[in-house]
């Protein structure tokens, strides 16, 4: 890391150039670099790059009040299928728009006694968090003397934590199927999302955006908030309108397990259809099928991810049995707790994503059935299952040494691991 001299010398120059290459405003209007308030920005994922450009936008803008100091994100980590170790998108945003690298911080914890020393020479008036990832500590919260305001793509006290958001979108789409949203403003406090709330934006949910589409209309949405609250914020006057949080109303983004994306076809299809756009991205929603040959008798369980589903509206009765899935107008067709789930778009494993028509004209006649078996493990609570496993561990075990098996198996197992002649072991008892 730099020293504390040298990186404020390079933001000063960052400033200055940042103001020449803007347009030229009169002389009478315009601002100097050292009377513009010093603005710091935390975020990580794309999301966040998005709320970024903005700032910058603004920040260039010839009667701009504010000039963005530093960035801090999260450390380079391992993304897409390589997992190669890749700057945070706001990161890789940031030095794009020529903002100096010197003055982006990634520290795995913002309470790191180095961060925050280098932190503190850059005198941050204000600092403004999008799904920045990481929980700020009271000794990080105290330095900006403006406070810290945090754009959250809910209505607060609704759907605290859990950023990414995924939490937010799995109980506000798939639990409570709600039909409106928002964005919000707040101060940021020590207790998570519970600070006063600066402002707020609706809006409104149609029934098929998915989790990523609508977590970037929020963050879009906060950006333009902020920009138009920026000046309260400087003047003070948004900290005596501010509103202290219902904490009579709040309630947590529920977190959300990989082991959670398995479909289960005896729940009615609004509730599967919510889930799959809630669950888009990460972690995914996935389902096991058989795949049967009429003419063999043979049969293949294969897994499948869900991209895109809606639900099915025809009400005539199908034909066949209900653990059939069957093809209608481009579409597989799942029939599901008394209703159908309608999926349009899936996923074969390290396949691309194909369209229903192009999967059914794959099978080249051979039928898809529900796996049912699938769907009863995935509803079992997790204590049971394992209860399950020992008990089934200690079924086998005692079969073995009621027919005289277990001694012979140890031989085999041992010959085969460690290579030892069979003469070692002596006879079978």
């Amino acid at each position: 890391m730099l020293s504390s001299s040298l990186m404020l010398r390079r933001f000063c120059c960052f400033c200055a150039s940042a103001s020449s290459s803007s347009s030229p405003a009169p002389a009478s209007s315009r601002t100097l670099p050292s009377t513009k308030k010093r603005l710091v920005f935390l975020g990580s994922p794309q999301v966040s790059a998005s709320v970024l450009d903005s700032l910058f936008n603004a920040s260039s803008a010839p009667d701009s009040l504010f000039e963005i100091a530093a960035i801090v994100t999260q450390p380079p980590s391992g993304r897409d299928r390589g997992r190669k170790v890749m700057p945070s998108p706001v990161a890789q945003h940031a030095v794009e728009r020529g903002f100096p690298s010197e003055l982006i911080f990634t520290p795995a914890k913002a309470g790191e006694e180095s961060f925050l020393s280098s932190f503190k020479v850059l005198e941050p008036e204000l600092c403004i968090t999008a799904a920045y990832g990481n929980i700020l500590p009271t000794k990080f919260l105290k330095l900006p003397s403006m406070g810290t305001v945090n754009i959250h793509p809910s209505l607060l006290p609704l759907y605290r934590g859990q950023l990414l958001c995924r939490g937010l979108c799995r109980k506000g789409l798939q639990q409570d199927g709600v039909r409106e949203t928002g964005v919000s403003l707040a101060y940021t406090v020590r207790q998570l999302d519970a600070g006063p709330v600066i402002a707020c934006e609706k809006v409104e949910i149609d029934d098929y955006i998915k989790a990523p589409e609508l977590l970037e209309l929020l963050f879009a949405r906060g950006s333009k908030l902020l920009i138009r609250e920026l000046p309260s914020i400087f003047d003070g006057s948004a900290k005596a309108k501010a509103l202290a949080q219902d904490e009579s109303k709040a309630t947590l983004a529920p977190k959300i397990t990989p082991e959670e994306s398995w479909l289960s076809f005896d729940q009615d299809a609004i509730i599967l259809h919510n889930k799959v756009r809630a669950f888009a991205g990460w972690p995914g929603t996935r389902a096991k099928v058989s795949v049967l040959d009429p003419k063999s008798g043979q049969h293949n369980i294969i897994e499948l991810k869900i991209i895109t589903t809606r639900v099915y509206g025809n009400n005539e009765s199908q034909s066949g049995q209900t653990d059939d899935i069957f093809f209608a107008k481009g579409s597989l067709i799942f029939p599901c707790g008394g209703t159908a789930l309608e999926v349009l778009e899936i996923q074969l494993p390290g396949k691309k994503v194909v369209n229903a028509a192009a999967f059914w004209n794959g099978l080249r006649g051979q039928k898809l059935r529900k796996n049912n078996l699938q769907y009863a493990v995935a509803r079992m609570p997790k204590e049971l299952l394992v209860n399950i496993s020992r008990y089934m561990f200690l079924d086998h075990l005692w079969r073995l040494i009621n027919q005289g098996m277990l001694a012979a198996r140890i031989k085999q197992w041992g010959e085969s691991s460690l290579n030892i002649d069979s003469k070692t072991w002596g006879n079978d008892t």
